[in-house]
């Protein structure tokens, strides 16, 4: 389940980073009560983008964001209360690891799933099911 954690320049400290990607990759699988499991786990990778100064955008005007995006199956994020869970962590830690100077309004969270049988784990495409008795075995 690939995380993108996309941040204009200075809205972290560098020094902060990995443990953005630590925090938000513990929410994710806390909300969908995946902690410690050995398939899900090691299966939640991240990329980091980092934007220059200048090159964010909001109502045209620039400005520095953080957007978390996560490709996951369509059960995943599924109900209201994951998506407001982890919506309200994902603001809190980025809020909070850049010293409380990136407005929470400025922190954003999406999720695109991916089409049944398209999902990729351990070198095959699995469906929804699949995916399913795979980390039910974690």
């Amino acid at each position: 389940m690939p995380l993108t954690l996309t941040l204009t320049e200075g809205v972290l400290p560098a020094s902060t980073v990995k443990d953005a990607i630590q925090r938000l990759t513990k929410s994710m699988l806390a909300w969908h009560e995946l902690t410690n499991n050995s398939v899900m786990t090691p299966n939640v990778t991240a990329n980091v983008h980092i934007v220059p100064r200048g090159s964010s955008f909001s109502g045209g005007e620039e400005f520095s964001g953080a957007w978390i995006e996560w490709k996951v199956p369509s059960f995943a994020f599924a109900s209201r209360e994951i998506q407001k869970g982890f919506g309200q962590d994902a603001t809190d830690i980025i809020h909070e690891l850049s010293g409380g100077k990136q407005p929470k309004d400025n922190v954003y969270f999406n999720v695109v799933h991916t089409v049944d049988g398209a999902w990729n784990l351990d070198g095959q495409a699995m469906s929804n099911e699949e995916l399913g008795q795979a980390i039910a075995k974690g």
